[in-house]
C-alpha cells in the first residue's frame, strides 16, 4: 500500500474552530508553517476564511490581507523549491494572487461552485486543484443534508465539479477530490461515507480527506471540545490510510506523521 501524504492546516483566521487566532502575525504564521514541515508535513494548506458551520463570510480584500503576506514570507525563506503550499479558498482572485505569490495548489471547498471564474484561473495557472464536495454555504450547509444515498449522491455531485474542471481545460492529473466530511452531512452520513471510503476510488482521482478534530469525531468518542478529539482523529487517520487515501489534511502534523510511519511499517 502507498502511504498518504500529510497536509498541515495553517489557519490565518481568528475564528477557526480549533486554532483560530492562535498564531498571530505573518512571522508567527510562517514559523508555524516551517514547524509543520519539520514535523513531517508534505504540504501546507493556508486559509484566510473559516468554513466551519455558521462561519461568517470574509471579504476578498480581507482574505488577501490574511493570506498573501504569509505565502510571500514562506517563499522568501524557502525559495520557489520549498514546501508545496495550498491556498484554501473559494474565490478566484484570492487563488490567482496566492499562486502568483508562491502557492502551488488550490483547495476549493465549494468544488468550483462558489466562483465561476475559479476553474478558469486554475487552468490558466496550471496548478493542481482539490475539489471538495459541499452544499450551500457555511451558514446554510447543515440544512442541506437530504440525500437518497449519501455515497452515491456525493460521488455524482463531485463528478459535476470534475466536469467543470475539465470543461475549463484542467487535465486529469491536476485534479484531486475530497468527499467533504462534515460539510452538509449528518453524523450518520459521515459514518456511512467512512464505511465506504473505497467507493470514492472508483472515480479515478487521488483523494484527500479532512477528518481532523471535527465535530462528528467528537460525537464518536464522546469528546465535546475540539481540544479533546486528537485520539479519535488519529484513529480515523490510520483507518483512512488503510482505505488508500492519498492526502490527510490535519491540524496535528507530528502525531499524524507517527500514524503514517506505523502504517508504512505494517503494510509496506
Amino acid at each position: 500500500m502507498t502511504s498518504p501524504k500529510i497536509m498541515g492546516i495553517l489557519n490565518c483566521t481568528p475564528d477557526s474552530f480549533l486554532d483560530g487566532g492562535k498564531y498571530s502575525g505573518v512571522s508567527a504564521l510562517a514559523d508555524r508553517a516551517f514547524q509543520m514541515e519539520n514535523e513531517g508535513a508534505d504540504i501546507i494548506d493556508i486559509g484566510g476564511e473559516s468554513t466551519r458551520p455558521g462561519a461568517a463570510p470574509v471579504e476578498i480584500d480581507e482574505e488577501l490581507r490574511r493570506t498573501i503576506p504569509v505565502i510571500e514570507a514562506i517563499r522568501k525563506r524557502s525559495g520557489a523549491a520549498g514546501i508545496p503550499i495550498s491556498i484554501d479558498t473559494t474565490k478566484a482572485r484570492v487563488a490567482m494572487e496566492a499562486v502568483t505569490a508562491g502557492a502551488t495548489m488550490i483547495n476549493d471547498v465549494s468544488g468550483f461552485r462558489a466562483d465561476p471564474e475559479m476553474a478558469v484561473v486554475a487552468a490558466e495557472m496550471k496548478v493542481p486543484v482539490v475539489l471538495m464536495h459541499s452544499r450551500g454555504t457555511p451558514q446554510t450547509m447543515q440544512t442541506m443534508t437530504d440525500y437518497r444515498n449519501v455515497v452515491d449522491d456525493v460521488m455524482a455531485e463531485l463528478k459535476q465539479s470534475v466536469d467543470r474542471a475539465h470543461k475549463a481545460g484542467l487535465k486529469k492529473d491536476q485534479i484531486l477530490i475530497d468527499p467533504g466530511f462534515g460539510f452538509a452531512k449528518t453524523f450518520e452520513q459521515n459514518i456511512e461515507m467512512l464505511r465506504n471510503l473505497k467507493r470514492f476510488r472508483e472515480m479515478g482521482y487521488p483523494i484527500m480527506i479532512g477528518l481532523s478534530r471535527k465535530n462528528f469525531v467528537g460525537i464518536m468518542t464522546g469528546e465535546e471540545k475540539a481540544s479533546g478529539r486528537l485520539a479519535g482523529s488519529l484513529a480515523l487517520a490510520f483507518y483512512a490510510a488503510m482505505q488508500g487515501i492519498d492526502i490527510l489534511r490535519v491540524h496535528d502534523v507530528a502525531e499524524t506523521r507517527d500514524v503514517v510511519l506505523a502504517f508504512r511499517r505494517l503494510f509496506n
